[in-house]
């Protein structure tokens, strides 16, 4: 299990993951609602700290605890992950909670529905904490916004956890909750587990149901932020499963997720270290060299391999951009001087963007991705630094240059696969010398999601 220096401060409870959680419960050593009170009382501490939550739900929590620990006494939980505790970012419908995007030009009324995720998730007894922070429509890889203001990185308050889900991954870091979603338009959920030390899987696209559909369209995915693969694949197994408002994930069921020990052994593996855009720090070149030695010697096979698809940064730019601009039409005139400027940048820079350009694009996404399942026959893996660069610095307020040129370096390893849709995680490797994290990012072939997690679970392991 993943844990950082600040996690050792949280209360032994609050450092317990899913399996632990689960047998402590069912042997009466605690009970969903003792944790339950002992992760409100952390993500206190957490919010003053580093501004994780745009939400705290703490009478919601007690009274889903309640019922959970009625449940466990009785013999009948609901599941494995009954009782524990569980944030959802501020861009996911919860139902009676306000989920403000970020923005200031959002309603404060509460949500009518939840979420298909959070709805799965509710399902299986897991406990609401709260609303985690998000830049404005989750827009760029720095969680700092009109709404709540920046969120920083507990190895270091001065730098960013990254974005958008940044604040999910901060309570994650820090104990303020085991389970946590996140979504990932362009390395969302990877970029800032990367950038803190945690846990990260962007699923197979379709493998979690979204509605409403996401700004962005098909680039975005939503998936857990945890401190282990183990968590990971509890939370996802719980989540995943198609939803009939969600028609863009397509036909048929993909199976329940069951990992597997060993798998990196014989592993044909790509290792791609040219990012799609920019160079790599010198630091998170040494970390993803020492991982690749670490698995050959689990048995891997490592080849050096690029992508093969052209111009990924621009195609990635058109369809980032023209996403930004449908979100930002749906802004009340009157309001627009409420928003972010750098959203509003891109979201007028997208609005320009003629229709033969998009289409265009489309096209060599559609070619990029099918080079992709071709590339992914022939490899069991590619692994690849999660991010080029470590955590930044940013100031009280980020300026809008740095927030689109930092974090174009921050996603050049993740935005491509948002393009091809394949399974992708982040899982640490290493620190650099100042004492941030590092992430390797795990890909593999669409649907292969927990064939992702065994190759982590495996490094995990063997690094811990």
């Amino acid at each position: 299990m993943i844990s950082g220096k600040f996690l050792a401060e949280a209360h032994e409870l609050c450092r317990l993951g899913v399996a632990e959680l689960g047998a402590g419960f069912a042997a009466g050593k605690f009970t969903p609602l003792e944790v339950t009170q002992a992760t409100l009382a952390r993500a206190e501490v957490v919010q003053e700290q580093y501004n994780a939550f745009s939400l705290i739900a703490a009478d919601a929590a007690l009274a889903m605890a309640k019922e959970s620990t009625a449940r466990w006494r009785s013999g009948a939980p609901l599941s494995a992950i009954d009782g524990v505790p569980t944030t959802i970012k501020d861009i996911v419908w919860v139902k009676d909670w306000a989920v403000r995007y970020g923005s200031r030009t959002t309603s404060s009324e509460p949500c009518v529905q939840d979420a298909p995720s959070v709805k799965r998730l509710r399902a299986t007894g897991a406990i609401f904490i709260g609303l985690t922070t998000t830049p404005e429509f989750g827009w760029k890889a720095i969680t700092e916004s009109p709404l709540t203001g920046v969120t920083r990185n507990p190895w270091n308050p001065q730098t960013t956890p990254g974005g958008s889900s940044g604040g999910a991954v901060v309570a994650a870091a820090a104990g303020a909750g085991v389970l946590h979603i996140g979504t990932d338009g362009g390395g969302s959920i990877r970029i800032p587990s990367s950038f803190t030390g945690v846990f990260g899987l962007k699923p197979t696209f379709g493998r979690v149901a979204a509605y409403p559909p996401s700004g962005f369209g098909t680039l975005a995915h939503i998936g857990p932020i945890v401190r282990s693969a183990d968590d990971a694949a509890a939370m996802l197994n719980a989540m995943a499963g198609r939803d009939p408002d969600d028609w863009n994930q397509g036909i048929g069921e993909l199976p329940p997720l069951t990992l597997s020990d060993g798998v990196l052994k014989g592993a044909r593996i790509g290792l791609w270290t040219n990012p799609a855009h920019g160079t790599v720090d010198t630091e998170v070149a040494a970390a993803i060299a020492k991982a690749a030695r670490s698995l050959e010697a689990l048995g891997a096979h490592i080849e050096p391999v690029e992508l093969p698809g052209e111009d990924l940064t621009e195609t990635f730019r058109i369809h980032w951009y023209a996403g930004a601009a449908n979100r930002f039409g749906a802004v009340p005139k009157d309001l627009v001087s409420l928003c972010d400027p750098g959203f509003v940048e891109v979201a007028r820079n997208g609005a320009s963007i003629p229709a033969s350009a998009l289409v265009a694009a489309q096209l060599r996404r559609t070619a990029f991705g099918a080079a992709m399942e071709k590339l992914l026959a022939k490899l069991d893996f590619i692994v690849s630094p999660a991010t080029a660069i470590p955590a930044f610095a940013v100031p009280p307020e980020v300026p809008s240059n740095v927030a689109l040129d930092r974090s174009l370096y921050s996603s050049s390893f993740a935005f491509p696969i948002n393009l091809s849709q394949q399974p992708a995680c982040s899982t640490p490797c290493g620190l650099t010398a100042a004492g941030l994290p590092i992430g390797l990012q795990f890909v593999a072939a669409r649907g292969a999601d927990a064939k992702v997690l065994s190759a982590a679970r495996d490094f995990e392991r063997a690094s811990p």
